[in-house]
């Protein structure tokens, strides 16, 4: 069948079309801009791909090759979205990304092991496949970031297991029902969805009564009311064997690290020590404090706590010569964040803001500019902040500042336009 994915350069449905394709579909798409990741995709045989999504563009495709499924994301919520009005009125079938993806567990009918939390998601997701991988167990897969040992999503013969990183947006995750759960880490996110903290940890507990088995940390249980049992096991995240066991960098990828090995010794059936040897040599992904250039660092840590486990993991490779470029992603959460702004890069040397990434904004909210997130800075952080734009001139600072030694750390958003294409054309 020929599944047509709308959006197609994010990173769910990017993966989501590698896994399809693999699974033997026959896979096109479309999306609102050019990318790094619609280069990607082309470059792994998902060739069929136009930019600007059009009524004309996809009855093109349909005419040359008719198409039986149309996905398309929670961006798309105009019912006269001109794929889907022209996919409604041709009689396509259409569905959602959780649609067609519980189809395809459904039809393979793998144990699913899914990674949910509001941050290190991505990261455990991958360690848990790299796991996997090393074991030499066919597995499919789904994770919303560029792996370095594989692609991001994929469907492998005989497959007994799924790996899915499973996104609380849009409570998207409660279309699972997993055999294994894994909670990276909660502090509550999304309040156009989750418009309290309650909601948002109520949406967690259903997704745990959905699943056979969690794993997940103490400070999350208990944020969450939940006691140890047999089937919810509680790890310590203060426990001192996570650093003496593993020589990952950043403790927050220790402890992703110790989460996944806990979770998976079990479920496999093997030593706990064997996983953690795996896991040493974990290679990473992509935009996760990766290294760009000497002394230059691309992460996708967008929440507070993810901010901070970013500037810890910089101060643990870097020391404390840590220079940040912010570009935080939607202005929406930036409204919703402004009480944590205040301190949060107070101990850094030099920080530069450039505008946000927009995306699924509330158009009655003030546009933030980077000269107004300065503005909601302690003076302590306000005296070494300097508005910014993607330009030569912040290029150039960048690069200065690598070459002095000093670490720089980019807070980046993905996608067309964002301050990580911009690295990455200009380095």
């Amino acid at each position: 069948m020929h599944v047509f994915f709308s959006g197609i350069g994010g990173s769910g449905m990017s993966s989501l079309a590698l896994v399809a394709k693999q699974a033997g579909w026959l896979v096109s798409g479309s999306d609102s801009q050019a990318s790094s990741t619609i280069s990607y995709l082309k470059k792994n045989g998902v060739e069929n791909i136009y930019i600007g999504q059009s009524r004309e563009a996809i009855e093109s495709v349909h005419q040359k090759n008719p198409i039986g499924l149309y996905i398309y994301t929670s961006a798309i919520s105009d019912p006269n979205h001109p794929e889907l009005d022209f996919c409604n009125k041709a009689g396509i079938k259409t569905g959602k990304r959780d649609d067609f993806l519980s189809q395809i567990i459904k039809e393979n009918n793998p144990k699913l092991v899914a990674v949910a939390g509001t941050h290190g998601k991505s990261t455990t997701t991958a360690m848990a496949i790299w796991v996997f991988k090393e074991l030499g167990m066919p597995i499919g897969y789904s994770v919303g970031a560029k792996l370095n040992f594989g692609l991001p999503g994929g469907m492998e013969n005989d497959a007994k297991f799924f790996i899915l990183e499973a996104d609380e947006f849009d409570r998207s995750f409660l279309s699972f029902y997993p055999s294994l759960a894994l909670i990276s880490g909660l502090d509550w996110d999304h309040p156009d969805i989750y418009p309290t903290r309650e909601s948002y940890y109520e949406a967690f507990n259903e997704f745990i009564e959905q699943s056979e088995k969690t794993v997940l940390w103490q400070t999350d249980a208990e944020a969450l009311a939940l006691e140890a049992g047999p089937n919810l096991q509680v790890l310590d995240g203060a426990d001192g064997a996570i650093d003496a066991s593993l020589k990952l960098t950043g403790r927050v990828n220790r402890q992703n690290a110790w989460l996944v090995a806990h979770a998976l010794a079990a479920e496999l059936d093997q030593p706990l020590e064997k996983l953690l040897e795996i896991l040493n040599k974990f290679p990473g992904l992509s935009r996760r404090f990766e290294e760009l250039a000497p002394n230059i660092y691309t992460d996708y840590a967008h929440t507070p706590a993810k901010i901070r486990g970013a500037l810890e993991t910089a101060q643990e490779a870097g020391g404390q010569d840590i220079v940040v470029v912010y570009e935080g992603l939607h202005n929406l959460r930036q409204h919703f964040i402004k009480e944590e702004l205040v301190h949060l890069f107070d101990n850094v040397k030099k920080l530069y803001i450039v505008p946000s990434y927009l995306a699924r904004e509330d158009p009655s909210l003030k546009n933030l500019s980077p000269s107004d997130i300065k503005e909601l800075l302690s003076d302590t952080a306000k005296s070494k902040t300097e508005p910014a734009q993607l330009d030569d001139d912040l290029l150039a600072k960048i690069k200065q500042h690598a070459e002095q030694g000093e670490l720089v750390l980019c807070l980046t958003a993905g996608g067309g336009g964002s301050l990580d294409e911009w690295l990455r054309k200009e380095l």
